[in-house]
């Protein structure tokens, strides 16, 4: 089962017709998606990162989350910033080589307020593409705004989307906000991977027996009204999240999470780069 939306994959707009440098060689690009915040979006696009990284891939991730970016700490940059290479950026390197762009990696101090109106945080996200020296990556991850408003839209008219991964949760009310993502996508002719459900359930840690702590998951339902493929459900895991908080992700993620989300973004076809 897959959405019909991504037959029209074959009329993505190509990649030579974005703005791009010579210094990089992006092949795939992935939209993780949610239609609000509070629902683990971040978390998600970090596990898919390292998980790739692990199959030996060349993984970026471009913190879209302008105002709420959380990618930098949860991969242990705290404290870190950008540097030049003349006119273009260079990301930071994690531990395990994932590439990182955040507007977090341009403030003097990591807690200070990102006050940028709307048209400063699109020109933002688009220099993160364009601006910045990527160098060759395999697959790089867009960890989106919350919603599917103006940002959402600079960056699927400044990137060359290639698949949109949308995360939810128990408690949101899922047929809505599945709807939004779902036209978001058809209207920017871009193909839905397929749904993720973070904190489906807390796992009882002396008898093993999952707990749906918001309630009966929808995501079965909603994943065949929009024939969405499941990409998977997590649980609610307070050591992890902790180890996130602690920059810790590339170590503390059990290996083998999210098989099915990775296997979706492995699937899809790379981007023919120019020889130059």
């Amino acid at each position: 089962m897959g959405c019909e939306h991504a037959q029209a994959a074959g009329g993505q707009t190509s990649p030579s017709q974005f703005e791009e440098n010579t210094l990089s060689e992006v092949k795939r690009v992935i939209a993780v998606l949610s239609g609000k915040g509070g629902v683990g979006k971040s978390f998600v696009t970090g596990a898919i990162a390292t998980e790739l990284a692990r199959h030996g891939h060349k993984v970026g991730v471009l913190d879209a989350d302008i105002t709420g970016p959380s990618i930098p700490k949860m991969f242990g940059m705290s404290g870190r910033h950008v540097h030049a290479l003349g006119n273009l950026m260079l990301p930071e390197i994690s531990e395990h080589g994932v590439k990182v762009m955040s507007s977090n990696l341009l403030l003097q101090n990591e807690t200070d307020p990102v006050l940028w109106r709307g048209p400063v945080i699109a020109g933002a996200i688009r220099q993160f593409w364009s601006e910045t020296s990527w160098g060759p990556i395999d697959y790089l991850l867009v960890d989106m705004p919350p919603g599917t408003g103006d940002v959402a839209l600079t960056v699927f008219q400044s990137l060359p989307v290639d698949g949109i991964v949308i995360v939810t949760s128990p408690q949101d009310l899922v047929s809505m906000i599945v709807a939004k993502a779902v036209n978001m996508a058809e209207k920017m002719n871009v193909p839905i991977l397929g749904i993720v459900e973070n904190m489906s359930y807390i796992e009882c840690p002396d008898c093993g027996k999952k707990i749906e702590v918001f309630g009966k998951s929808k995501l079965p339902e909603v994943a065949e009204r929009y024939n969405l493929d499941i990409l998977g459900q997590l649980p609610i895991n307070p050591s992890l999240a902790e180890a996130c908080d602690k920059g810790e992700v590339e170590t503390a993620l059990p290996d083998g999470v999210l098989p099915q989300a990775v296997s979706a973004v492995e699937a899809i076809t790379p981007h023919e780069t120019d020889e130059a």
